[in-house]
């Protein structure tokens, strides 16, 4: 097994144990927290290596389809989790579902469906959970939960990846900048092949939700900041992440 196996291996196990209905909310976070770090410095490494060797690590695509309640919610999470990785990606309509089409590297694409997954399976149970406030309106309470979970996803893997950048130039005897332009084609690259595909692509309407559940899942977003002791797995935890 390499070493990049290795890696994605105890992501997905980290993950898992996030998805177990057994984790308390923190707990679950805490595993997400730990893949994240990961993943983010999986991403940054193959990234590197794929500006050496680009016949290892090409551009490629694929399609995450999501169907309702709260296709585009989910889609705008998926989207989320795709830019902060350098992936592209582009809502498709379909007849009873949307779908995202994503473009990146491969080593990028398998982290981003992977991750997107399991935060899917995540907040679908914390908003099960969730009590909606008396005199909200359900669904546009849920849509906006949505958009707050989102947010907070995107500021933590924003975070994750800014520390892998500068553990990557560490670890690699070379400069946070030179880092960053590496990472920086690799996107580009991602871009233009969205391009080729997807030619005329026009920016969509921005959103107006009412709900007032968005600070609420901007919580559930964040949970992983409310500490990291842990009771479930915790001989699967110390292994993983020690």
């Amino acid at each position: 097994m390499t070493n990049a196996d290795t890696t994605l291996t105890k992501v997905r196990k980290l993950l898992t144990l996030a998805e177990n209905p057994a984790a308390t909310p923190a707990e679950a976070e805490a595993f997400t927290a730990k893949a994240t770090e990961l993943m983010a410095n999986y991403g940054i490494d193959q990234a590197m290596l794929a500006g050496r060797s680009p016949e290892r690590n090409a551009i490629g695509d694929r399609i995450i389809r999501f169907a309702a309640p709260y296709a585009r919610d989910k889609c705008s999470l998926a989207s989320g989790v795709a830019h902060t990785m350098r992936c592209k990606a582009v809502v498709l309509r379909g007849d009873r579902s949307l779908s995202v089409h994503l473009f990146g590297l491969e080593s990028d694409l398998v982290c981003v469906e992977i991750l997107t997954t399991s935060l899917l399976i995540q907040g679908t149970r914390e908003l099960a959970g969730t009590p909606v406030p008396w005199g909200e309106h359900v669904a546009a309470y849920r849509r906006s939960w949505w958009a707050g979970f989102s947010a907070a996803i995107r500021l933590r893997l924003a975070a994750a990846e800014a520390e892998s950048i500068q553990a990557v130039s560490v670890r690699q005897s070379t400069s946070a900048m030179s880092v960053a332009l590496v990472l920086a084609d690799r996107s580009d690259e991602a871009e233009a092949a969205m391009n080729t595909v997807y030619p005329h692509l026009q920016s969509a309407v921005r959103r107006q939700l009412s709900g007032g559940g968005s600070r609420d899942g901007y919580t559930s977003g964040q949970r992983a900041d409310l500490g990291t002791t842990t009771t479930v797995g915790q001989r699967e935890r110390r292994e993983l992440t020690g």
